[in-house]
């Protein structure tokens, strides 16, 4: 059975979500050679830091010396985060390389403690300013608009945050966009404190499609605290039609967090390299090098001094073709060991291999002939098919 999907479009915020809860000290250096190697791995939507006060975010203060020295890439897009008109002039500086995405867009918090703590504004002040963006965008001559809904699956300072009250802050934002006559046609949900489960991703998404036919795009950005970040995306992809768009935040390694969620690094986004290598599989192309996105991954452990998240870089990519495993491949035990997939028989070397006589295998031929035992499978489908039925038969 075919399955249709919607489009899917991954944000990678490693320089930006990860590298913001790292150590401050990591060189300017290093940080370069991580984000000129994201550029190359084939993704095309890089968010390469924020410019906001180096005094309460240290890890961003050289985000203007990163800009200075990375190499940009044709066909890629670099976005930066601004939280305030200081940063915006700040941004100003580097576009291009950077884009700047001119959409205007609504935001609210079902959280007041977080955003509190967050962008020391409440809750109260964002919906105050709602009227002033609105008619700005008005006044431009806007047609299309997003809103955003932050901390809606629930909230490390206040528990529970009830499915009906994030829905109606979402009305209460697409209501004032709809009576400025501008369309609302994204929506983005972000989950800073990683409370996201499948069933109420799923939830989120049905029904804001439901409710409102105009929105297409829905943006998510989910942290992993809990681990359940994956599977809320890939419920979210399962609930969309195929005429919909589905952005999906992550970094590599599954690195990322908040300061002020309350679990610094141990929060984690979805791992970039783990999603791409889901979406290839169930058929959807990313246009990544899997290979160089698995290496890049690497690098970002190398440089963070730490084991990440992701799980791809561990065991690799599905082997296939000339890279499935040879058959008297010894017993692998350690994660240095099953590293063989990219380093070879020096992964594993003194390995206890107990097979007294080399393997052979029927299956292992067809797969080497064809590629795989599914196009083995397809080829003798197509033979049959184009092989004459006999008289015999058709009596």
């Amino acid at each position: 059975m075919t399955v249709e999907f919607p489009a899917v479009r991954i944000v990678d915020e490693t320089m930006r979500e990860g590298m913001q809860i790292e150590d401050a000290r990591i060189p300017v250096a290093r940080k370069v050679e991580l984000l000129d190697a994201l550029s190359g791995t084939g993704l095309r939507h890089l968010v390469v830091g924020s410019f906001v006060s180096p005094r309460w975010v240290p890890q961003m203060a050289d985000v203007e010396r990163l800009l200075e020295r990375f190499t940009p890439v044709p066909g890629v897009e670099y976005t930066a985060l601004v939280l305030n008109d200081k940063g915006a002039q700040r941004r100003s500086r580097f576009v291009p390389p950077l884009t700047v995405d001119e959409r205007p867009r609504l935001t609210v918090h079902a959280c007041d403690v977080f955003v509190r703590r967050n962008t020391n504004r409440s809750q109260a002040q964002e919906i105050a300013a709602w009227p002033g963006i609105v008619e700005a965008a008005r006044a431009r001559g806007a047609r299309t608009a997003a809103v955003r809904l932050g901390a809606g699956f629930g909230s490390n300072w206040v528990g529970d945050i009830p499915f009906r009250y994030g829905m109606d802050l979402l009305a209460r934002m697409i209501g004032a966009w709809t009576a400025a006559g501008i369309t609302v046609d994204t929506v983005w949900l972000g989950d800073p404190m990683g409370w996201n489960t499948p069933l109420r991703t799923e939830r989120f998404v049905t029904e804001i499609l439901r409710r409102w036919p105009s929105v297409r795009t829905i943006h998510l950005h989910l942290h992993d605290q809990r681990g359940a970040a994956m599977v809320s995306a890939y419920a979210a992809l399962r609930a969309m039609p195929p005429d919909t768009t589905l952005v999906i935040d992550a970094a590599v390694g599954g690195i990322g967090g908040c300061p002020y969620c309350g679990n610094g690094r141990v929060t984690g986004m979805i791992a970039t390299e783990d999603l791409v290598d889901l979406l290839e599989e169930s058929g959807i192309p990313t246009g990544v090098d899997r290979n160089r996105l698995i290496d890049t991954a690497l690098l970002a452990a190398e440089i963070l001094g730490r084991e990440l998240h992701g799980r791809t870089p561990l065991a690799g990519p599905r082997p296939r073709g000339d890279r499935l495993y040879p058959m008297d491949l010894p017993f692998i035990e350690t994660a240095e060991q099953a590293s063989h997939f990219r380093c070879g028989p020096s992964a594993h070397a003194g390995a206890a291999a107990p097979w007294a006589e080399p393997i052979a295998s029927s299956q292992r031929d067809l797969a080497e002939r064809y590629g795989s035992l599914a196009a083995a499978a397809d080829a003798a489908d197509r033979d049959r098919a184009a092989t004459p039925v006999s008289a015999e038969f058709r009596r």
